[in-house]
């Protein structure tokens, strides 16, 4: 078998070669026109194609993927910065043009897939060798499709390796409709499905029919909620006549047709369910979440694809465990706390004592202030707590394994986060001021004396929550992470049988069809893991609260409100929220009361309608139609 070497276009009109993979010289020394003619250089070419996948994972961020080189410093920020999750405890930037950007890249993975799929029919290697190759190449040419999709809408498909003959003008793809652009990924799917074996014979982590149907649950779900709410933003332009972005209301009933199949499929399987299900209490259940996150190899019944982060340094690990530790135990990194909850996502977490609905966190005796973020007024009898922590008692174990609460441990150490004092005279000194000596002891604004021993509201270094409470999820208490560039080794949990479960849940209620019984044992088998032992009824605002507690800063709350088209509703001239834990020395002794309020050094938010797609780059060369409104 010889391997031709094509001059590939991209649709940005990038001229390529595919020599810049093959002549890399990889361990075994294999040379590029030999690659496919050894087993060793498939299996290392199919690596490099996984490498590239756009897996939403710890390196994932408005700049891109696997944003874990040399030294990626791009201040701390990520995903949830951008929703209602979560914000930087230092700046406040919100969504601009080249953020998520993914068009060259996402077309070098397709001319890179696109190599092997050509070659395959080529190979002399046994047919269930075979099988594998097509199904592991269909697999990542419908994730990285439908990247682009979620992004542009409808994209140039390109479905095999383009051939330069001095004809630059024959190499243009135009753009397909945006249906059509779904159905490919979809067809994708399915090719991946029929093609791929159950598991494979050494654990590996690569595709496998079930990794296929989850993608594929996926993808159908996001579809069927552009279909169904795309008009909740209307657009209007060329790209829209054209339908190269833009779904007809009526194609949403076979997407939620395919997203019910394809949950069916893993759920009906026997093979999977979530790690310890069935806690004995709210404890068990926020010590079991948090250890998935730690560590989601431990949960293979519920982690059906994982994403590994092998060793520490440039492109295999990550900065999780740097940036976003609650400042006191920083080890040594100069910027930590950079993840702040919001009050906005603790609001959401619900109650045991009131289960199916959200809880916001009431700060006084009146119960009567959780839309008050006016900040303290002497005229409110607030409650006061011994324990800073305490008012966040009965909320969902998830709140408590996601966020480190005022006054918990961690890793060792009780967390402080404390925003300033009630004097003794009924005067607030809030987010600064000196110490103060009352009932014989001298109280610190934040806590303590030394910036080392507390996590709130100091703005020195950008250091410190600005919100009340620091980040936990996914960070491994035991290990005090190096203070350098990619330290952080924890693995990346891609597609969990708890999605599969809310996709389910969510298709069946919002499509009408399918078993509604089934769908509101799958949601509540979510929720009976997290401690509550109260079914609730299968509505789509269950769901959607469901998704938002359960996947907090997986990466899916920024496309779950593009694909409702719910973001320009949410952000609209828009602030979020901090709870501010206060000292009370009115009282002996001093007590905590909280005081709802706007985040402080925040500017209000707008989420334009174009920004439901990103602009197509290099149209002035490829030729393109442009996204509406850029």
């Amino acid at each position: 078998m010889k391997l031709f070497r094509y001059l590939l276009l991209f649709p940005a009109l990038f001229a390529l070669s595919c020599g810049d993979v093959l002549d890399k010289q990889p361990l075994d020394k294999l040379q590029g026109e030999n690659l496919f003619s050894n087993p060793e250089g498939v299996k290392l070419y199919m690596a490099n194609l996984y490498y590239q996948l756009p897996i939403e994972d710890f390196t994932f961020f408005r700049q891109g993927f696997n944003w874990n080189t040399g030294d990626p410093n791009n201040g701390g920020f990520a995903p949830a910065m951008v929703t209602d999750e979560a914000v930087h405890s230092e700046f406040g930037d919100f969504i601009g043009n080249d953020d998520f950007q993914w068009w060259d890249q996402g077309y070098k993975l397709i001319r890179d897939t696109n190599i092997l799929i050509d070659i395959i029919p080529t190979l002399t290697v046994p047919e269930a060798e075979t099988k594998a190759l097509i199904g592991e190449s269909a697999f990542i040419r419908a994730y990285a499709y439908f990247a682009l999709a979620k992004r542009y809408g409808g994209v140039p498909l390109i479905t095999s390796v383009q051939k330069y003959e001095g004809d630059v003008e024959a190499l243009k793809v135009p753009r397909s409709t945006e249906k059509e652009t779904w159905d490919f990924v979809l067809k994708e799917c399915d090719l991946a499905i029929q093609n791929l074996a159950e598991s494979w014979p050494g654990g590996e982590r690569r595709a496998t029919k079930w990794v296929a149907y989850a993608l594929k649950s996926r993808v159908a779900l996001h579809a069927a909620s552009l279909a169904k709410y795309g008009d909740r933003a209307p657009i209007s332009g060329p790209a829209v006549e054209q339908k190269l972005v833009g779904l007809d209301k009526s194609a949403a009933a076979e997407y939620y047709k395919a997203a019910i199949e394809a949950s069916e499929a893993l759920i009906n399987s026997g093979k999977f369910s979530l790690y310890k299900p069935t806690p004995a209490s709210p404890e068990e259940a926020a010590d079991n979440y948090r250890k998935l996150f730690e560590d989601p190899n431990i949960a293979p019944t519920e982690v059906i694809f994982i994403k590994g982060f092998a060793r520490p340094g440039s492109g295999t690990g990550h900065n999780y465990g740097i940036w976003f530790q609650p400042n006191q135990t920083a080890n040594g990194w100069p910027h930590p706390g950079r993840m702040n909850p919001t009050l906005d996502l603790m609001d959401a977490y619900e109650s045991y004592t009131d289960p199916g609905k959200s809880a916001p966190i009431v700060t006084t005796e009146a119960g009567n202030d959780i839309n008050d973020y006016n900040g303290f007024s002497a005229s409110k009898n607030y409650k006061r707590y011994d324990d800073p922590a305490g008012i966040y008692k009965d909320k969902d174990a998830r709140l408590w394994a996601t966020m480190v609460l005022p006054g918990t441990a961690w890793k060792g150490q009780k967390i402080i986060i404390q925003a300033g004092m009630i004097k003794p005279d009924g005067n607030a000194q809030l987010f600064g001021g000196e110490p103060v000596n009352a009932n014989g002891k001298t109280y610190y604004p934040y806590g303590a004396a030394d910036r080392t021993q507390y996590s709130g509201f100091d703005t020195w270094g950008g250091n410190n929550t600005r919100t009340g409470v620091s980040f936990k999820k996914f960070l491994n208490e035991g290990v005090n992470v190096a203070p350098g560039w990619n330290q952080t080794v924890s693995d990346w949990a891609d597609f969990r049988y708890a999605e599969i479960l809310l996709i389910h849940a969510e298709a069946v209620v919002e499509s009408g069809t399918g078993s509604s019984q089934n769908g509101a044992k799958a949601l509540n088998e979510v929720r009976r893991r997290a401690g509550h032992t109260k079914d609730i009824p299968l509505t789509i605002d269950n769901v959607i609260r469901e998704r938002r507690v359960e996947f907090a800063f997986e990466n899916k709350r920024f496309w779950d409100l593009i694909r409702r088209r719910e973001y320009h509703t949410l952000f609209n001239n828009t602030v979020r929220h901090a709870l501010i834990p206060v000292l009370d020395l009115r009282v002996s002794p001093a007590k905590y009361i909280f005081i709802r309020q706007v985040i402080q050094r925040i500017n209000p938010t707008t989420f334009e309608y174009r920004q439901y797609y990103r602009y197509v780059p290099g149209i002035g060369a490829n030729g393109l139609v442009q996204n509406p409104q850029y």
